[in-house]
């Protein structure tokens, strides 16, 4: 062969490989993708910045179940420096603060056992909502708690703990709904047909996921809140962190599953943290600091619909999928608990400034990407084309880890510019026996049967 000729397919070969490596590029690069905040609009620093604001969407008294009067546990929220709060006995659509909540018969034991039933007085209702009631060393706080109505646990009383809250319902509606024992849907109908907003609580109590960590991440128990959570726009999550997360320790990998589930369909799943206090000492557990132009409920409402806060708790067992590595338990010690200060995304990175935390961890699709140590008050960061796969992923998310407790962020949804599943309801092709050992297994009667069996 001529030197001409081969000179002549040296070339072209060599302009097909650039040709191929080029369209290889051009393809991973068409392959691009946008990160989604809940805090996007959030002002961090400058005259105009956002208040951090830390409440709690989810208590009790005894007007309900719980073994403090609303008037003492209001009066501790405060001198816990709440900035808002929302009483949701079970049954109870919760009114001012200074006037007698409801009345719900299945709770008159509290009158037999002699319990303090009792609401604020006026002046201190006044003190309390402005900011100008002392607190218990004599202090005046000037910071005020703002009163959120029309909260409410529904079911009245399931032993299943198939538990649902509901939030600015009109007074008086879902006094006394008994629900079923497997009555989360209902609870959610119900709501949104009220013009209320929903989350669901505590799932891994009712799926007692304490006996068995997969139960969370069993595709028919997912599917059986994605459903719900798709179904029902006014239901804008679950409840991530509750009270001391005795029996909802593995919620979080739940949250993730369901994260996986609906975001596909443009549905983010927002992570609520209660105390679900019955006791004063439950004050000091998990809670959740909005990010707000205004402490006031509306802004309130708002922020509970877009995800720009941050969930807390000061409680959580270890475990070996997503952590913690060892228990944390900080409540009702003078720990800080850790937080973010600033969450910006700037294309493919998401940073970060915190405080009073040593760890940060990022998770992906329920897997943990980056780990790393941090000194107190330190930025941190993530790049995504730093990491293989990340256009694939369905989100990411951050964790804070600190002496004081846990800090998380809202998902940041990844959109790689694939069309959205459009949800269609799922048909019920229970037959008709199905659907009758469904009803009962739901019952009241049926579950009481059950807790006798075990107990025995």
């Amino acid at each position: 062969m001529k030197k001409s000729t081969k000179k002549l397919l040296s070339i072209l070969l060599c302009g097909a490989l650039i040709f191929a490596f080029s369209s290889v590029a051009f393809a991973e690069e068409a392959k691009d993708y946008t990160i989604n905040s809940c805090y996007e609009d959030v002002i961090w620093e400058g005259e105009n910045a956002w208040g951090a604001y830390k409440g709690n969407l989810h208590s009790h008294s005894t007007y309900s179940d719980a073994d403090v009067d609303l008037a003492t546990m209001v009066k501790e929220y405060y001198n816990q420096d709440y900035a808002f709060l929302a009483n949701s006995d079970h049954g109870v659509t919760g009114v001012e603060w200074n006037r007698p909540q409801p009345l719900v018969p299945l709770y008159a034991y509290q009158y037999l056992l002699g319990n303090k039933v009792a609401h604020l007085t006026d002046e201190e209702f006044e003190g309390i909502t402005t900011g100008t009631y002392p607190l218990y060393d004599g202090t005046v706080r000037n910071e005020k708690m703002v009163c959120i109505t029309g909260a409410n646990e529904l079911n009245n009383m399931t032993l299943t703990k198939s538990h649902v809250n509901g939030y600015f319902l009109p007074e008086g509606v879902g006094n006394g709904y008994g629900g079923t024992e497997n009555g989360f849907e209902q609870a959610v109908a119900f709501i949104e047909k009220h013009g209320g907003l929903s989350h669901i609580n505590h799932p891994g109590d009712w799926l007692e996921s304490n006996s068995d960590i997969g139960a969370v991440s069993d595709p028919e128990n997912v599917k059986f809140f994605a459903e719900i959570l798709l179904k029902y726009d006014s239901c804008l999550g679950m409840e991530v962190f509750n009270e001391n997360n005795g029996v909802t320790g593995y919620d979080r990998i739940l949250w993730d599953n369901l994260l996986m589930e609906t975001l596909p369909y443009g549905k983010n799943v927002i992570g609520f943290s209660n105390t679900d206090a019955h006791r004063e000492r439950d004050i000091d557990t998990s809670f959740s600091v909005f990010m707000m132009e205004e402490n006031d409920v509306e802004h309130i409402k708002e922020t509970m619909q877009s995800g720009a806060f941050f969930a807390v708790t000061r409680i959580l067992r270890a475990n070996d999928i997503i952590g913690p590595a060892e228990e944390i338990d900080a409540r009702n010690t003078d720990l800080p608990y850790p937080m973010f200060t600033r969450v910006e995304v700037e294309g493919h990175t998401i940073s970060v400034d915190t405080q009073d935390a040593d760890t940060i961890q990022w998770i992906a699709d329920g897997k943990v990407i980056k780990s790393e140590k941090i000194a107190n008050g330190a930025s941190a960061s993530i790049n995504l084309d730093e990491i293989e796969g990340a256009e694939d992923f369905t989100y990411v998310r951050a964790e804070l880890f600190g002496e004081g407790g846990i800090c998380l962020t809202q998902a940041f949804a990844i959109d790689n510019g694939a069309e959205k599943k459009e949800y269609v309801e799922v048909k019920d092709f229970m037959s008709f026996i199905d659907k009758i050992l469904f009803r009962l297994k739901s019952s009241l009667i049926w579950t009481i049967v059950v807790e006798i069996y075990r107990a025995f």
